[in-house]
């Protein structure tokens, strides 16, 4: 089985090498059970060598997506609350999606907060890429900074969705995720990204 260069590990002299762990999985087979509008779900079966014992592994094959992170000129953050029916309950957190095809994680991240919030970004910037779930799920999530972000517009949400807009300062973003106020992994984890950007992580 053939593996992407992010699969491998760079050595001190700059050679790349598997890890030793990608080789202690076989794939022997995949076929899909289910097929829905945004994703599949598909089983594996390995044989872990170690042992020669076989399973099969449930995966959610789904397409990448985007979310931003907007900030206004005077510093706060864009946040959207809306139902998520897998936890049956409101969730604060900020806006993004699925990208059309063709489309870069930037113009999925500026056509997201449009259509979710009204806001327009002046400048767009791609922070890197999460995985949001490896153990189930095959999706990379881009995580882009929009700055400078106002209101231009009505929302268009899509007709399934009711979405509230919030603002709230940078400075108690902290305090939030203590409280459990936000408590939307992918959010905390790009908002890791943005701390680093700013020089808040080593």
């Amino acid at each position: 089985m053939s593996q992407s260069p992010a699969a491998f590990e760079r050595l001190q002299d700059g050679k790349l090498r598997e890890p030793m762990l990608n080789r202690t999985w076989t794939l022997l087979g995949s076929c899909c059970i289910s097929e829905h509008r945004i994703l599949r779900i598909r089983e594996d079966r390995y044989r872990f060598e170690p042992t020669g014992a076989e399973a099969v592994f449930v995966v959610c094959d789904s397409s990448d997506w985007t979310i931003a992170i907007p900030v206004t000129e005077d510093g706060r953050v864009v946040f959207v609350r809306q139902y998520r029916h897998g936890v049956r309950q409101s969730v604060l957190e900020v806006p993004g999606g699925v990208a059309e095809p063709g489309e870069t994680p930037e113009a999925t991240a500026a056509r997201e907060l449009r259509e979710e919030t009204g806001f327009t970004a002046k400048r767009l910037e791609y922070l890197g890429k999460l995985l949001p779930n490896p153990a189930l799920n095959n999706a990379h999530l881009h995580v882009v900074l929009a700055e400078g972000c106002s209101r231009t517009e009505e929302p268009r949400p899509d007709p399934f969705e009711q979405i509230e807009v919030e603002l709230y300062r940078q400075e108690d973003l902290p305090e939030m995720i203590r409280s459990g106020q936000l408590c939307h992994a992918q959010v905390i984890g790009a908002l890791a990204l943005w701390n680093q950007r700013l020089g808040g992580m080593p």
